[in-house]
């Protein structure tokens, strides 16, 4: 057990260590009490963070504050009214940190920002460990050797890398990745430890022994068929003796060589897994191999193009250029205007207004309301699957209590008010969902809180629903057969059990089909229950959407990123943004264990919302468009490169918000249409069509 240890210093300056911002009047700046802190991993302390005006007096501005996530917790995470938050911050990892601090203000351009300096020295290695070591092996093969280090205050250390080394290298030797090369029949004592010599004394044994190799030839198979870029083509390697016995615990390696149709000779590109699945990425000629032993065998495959490709036809288009444009929501009209579509659009860092469209004639996308309610931004608009609700989240209240609006969707051409929510929601709502006669509000990224709207003029809050870990932070929530799958960041994709369907003759065959809905059920709104998550190691888990493929019965989370490396040009300073980011395929057929198994990112653009449809995936690309992708049968690999992407479309508006920009915020595919949302340049309508089709 390591000793704790606190060394606070004190630093009584009260300008010291603001990072200051512009605010509105440029007149409020942090003081931090203590404005300095270093801690030992697991110890906390109290913090006193006030929001002054110039004269030294409370600002009566109310903040929020953040820890770096897995690292800082802060509690509370919010200032009281007057501007001070008494927090308890506790260290849960070693390294330099930050408790960021930010004002709450209609404009976020605008928030006074501060921060306050953590350190938390590394604690000493206490301990190094083989992962699994196998204890027999046969000779001519190679092995793969992990190791795990923890220092004295149990956590694992990845900055670390682990040093192997074989006590008669004749016999097995590694190299510096832990690969096991297995030249003759012996025993040897393999060693794991640390290059510093601090740490001579940290290490771990374990020993192997090597036995016969009777394999004498390596068989491959494969399904006969004809095969395109992007389908999986699972190889199949038996080891043998001479006899022809098999001998299935011997290691096989894959490996492929091939040659493109395209250019002068340029090789073929693909990935092929330890298992032995394939897939091409370019059309041509591959030859694929499995080796153990000294053996080999190979087969050779001829890979077609996909040729899936359509285009983009725009149909409609209701330009929007004096704000920005934010998401969206399609859906059928209900009792007289029951043969009529509509669509709702929000808008971003403008005036807090939502249009109301009508688009039963897609080439005719027409305003027919708009409702304005006390906000900087409507980040997102949802309605509910009745057709007769809606909801608005609010961001930059001027009264600073943003929260939802709750409205009356029924008549779309008289959209009404019905309440407004802001209990607890002073941060701000980014995100929403309706379902089941409930609003599930992303609470100023930190939670979702469940509200009840059976009534929707007397909405009531049930529950909410937040994570543990150190500096957590959520984004988004999409609902889907009682099963809610949030988008947390770092903490990356919760899968919680708000309902799911009860069992029953209607629902059995969804509940069968799905690994979740198995065994969900337990959960409810007032009891929400989570059932599998998976970290996102970059830290940019943005949106979540489930898929249950049409064509192999594989149920996937696709995780969407979110990243802004080079700022956020396009609302800041009105130039064009240039985010990054892609789509994770997490493969949830053994729901507790998730694998990421696919992915899609378009080369120098940046990922947002998406929508799934069939066995197709309509994301939206920020600068890079609409795009349109092949998601049938086994997925694996990069499907960009695959030549999966079915169509795209380029909504570069010469008389946009900022012109010939394109920055696509969501798409939904509705009816034989795709109707998307441009932040530059308003509401789209498309279809896709052969190429050899003529323009209407």
């Amino acid at each position: 057990m390591v000793k704790v240890k606190i060394n606070i210093i004190y630093i009584f300056l009260a300008l010291v260590n603001m990072n200051l911002i512009a605010s509105d009047d440029d007149s409020l700046y942090f003081q931090f009490e203590p404005d300095l802190v270093s801690l030992e991993i697991g110890d906390s302390i109290n913090i006193k963070v006030s929001l002054l005006s110039r004269d030294g007096s409370l600002s009566k501005n109310q903040f929020l504050l953040t820890g770096e996530w897995g690292s800082v917790e802060v509690k509370p995470w919010i200032s009281n009214p007057d501007g001070v938050a008494n927090v308890r911050l506790k260290v849960y990892k070693p390294g330099s940190f930050n408790l960021n601090a930010s004002n709450i203000t209609n404009d976020r351009f605008k928030r006074v920002r501060g921060s306050l300096p953590i350190t938390v020295p590394y604690p000493p290695i206490d301990k190094i460990e083989f992962v699994d070591p196998v204890k027999t092996a046969y000779e001519g093969t190679r092995i793969k050797f992990f190791a795990k280090i923890f220092d004295q205050a149990g956590v694992l250390r990845n900055d670390i890398e682990p040093i192997f080394n074989s006590s008669n290298e004749k016999i097995a030797s590694f190299d510096k990745f832990g690969n096991l090369s297995i030249n003759q029949r012996g025993r040897v004592e393999l060693t794991v430890s640390i290059k510093d010599q601090t740490y001579k004394n940290i290490f771990s044994r374990t020993d192997l022994r090597i036995i016969r190799n009777p394999v004498r030839k390596i068989e491959l198979s494969m399904k006969e068929g004809s095969y395109r870029t992007g389908d999986v083509i699972t190889f199949v390697a038996k080891a043998k003796t001479a006899s022809g016995k098999e001998i299935t615990d011997i290691p096989v390696e894959f490996s492929y060589t091939g040659k493109a149709n395209y250019g002068i000779g340029l090789p073929a590109s693909g990935l092929i897994t330890p298992e032995g699945k394939f897939v091409a990425e370019n059309p041509g000629e591959y030859t694929v191999y499995a080796t153990s032993s000294g053996y080999t065998s190979s087969l050779t495959i001829k890979i077609k193009a996909r040729n899936i490709q359509k285009r983009a036809q725009l149909i409609g288009h209701g330009l929007i250029t004096d704000v920005f444009t934010s998401d969206l929501w399609v859906w059928q009209g209900v009792d007289e205007f029951s043969d009529r579509d509509f669509a709702i659009t929000g808008t971003w860092e403008a005036n807090g207004e939502a249009y109301f469209w009508e688009v039963t004639d897609p080439s005719n996308l027409v305003i027919i309301d708009t409702v304005t309610v006390d906000a900087r931004t409507v980040n997102d608009v949802k309605i509910s699957a009745d057709g007769r609700i809606g909801v608005m989240t609010r961001e930059g209240a001027s009264s600073r209590k943003n929260g939802i609006v709750i409205l009356d969707v029924s008549d779309p051409f008289n959209v009404k008010i019905l309440s407004e929510f802001s209990d607890g929601l002073t941060g701000g709502v980014h995100n929403a969902f309706i379902y089941d006669n409930h609003v599930y509000a992303v609470n100023n990224g930190r939670k979702y809180d469940i509200i009840n709207i059976s009534d929707p003029t007397n909405p009531w809050k049930v529950n909410s629903y937040e994570l543990n870990t150190p500096g957590h932070s959520i984004h988004d929530v999409w609902i889907e057969n009682g099963i809610a799958y949030s988008s947390n960041w770092s903490d990356g994709v919760h899968v919680v059990d708000i309902g799911g369907l009860q069992f029953s003759e209607e629902n059995r065959h969804t509940i069968m089909k799905n690994p979740i809905l198995q065994s969900a059920g337990k959960g409810s709104t007032r009891n929400p229950i989570l059932m599998t998550s998976k970290d996102d190691t970059t830290g940019r888990n943005h949106a979540a959407f489930p898929f249950l493929s049409q064509s192999t019965g594989d149920f996937y989370v696709i995780a969407g990123d979110e990243h802004f490396p080079f700022g956020l040009g396009e609302i800041q300073n009105k130039e064009p943004a240039n985010p990054r980011g892609g789509y994770h395929f997490l493969n949830m057929n053994d729901y507790k264990n998730p694998v990421e198994e696919a992915i899609y990112q378009v080369p120098e653009a940046g990922s947002h919302n998406l929508w799934v449809k069939g066995d197709t995936l309509y994301t939206a690309f920020y600068q890079g468009g609409l795009r349109v992708v092949d998601i049938s049968g086994e997925l694996l690999g990069d499907l960009y490169k695959q030549g999966r992407e079915i169509a795209f479309y380029l909504s570069n508006h010469p008389e946009g918000r900022i012109p010939n920009a394109t920055m696509v915020w969501g798409p939904q595919p509705y009816k034989n249409h795709i109707f998307f949302a441009d932040m530059n340049s308003g509401l789209y309508a498309v279809k896709l069509v052969d190429f050899d089709d003529e323009d209407d």
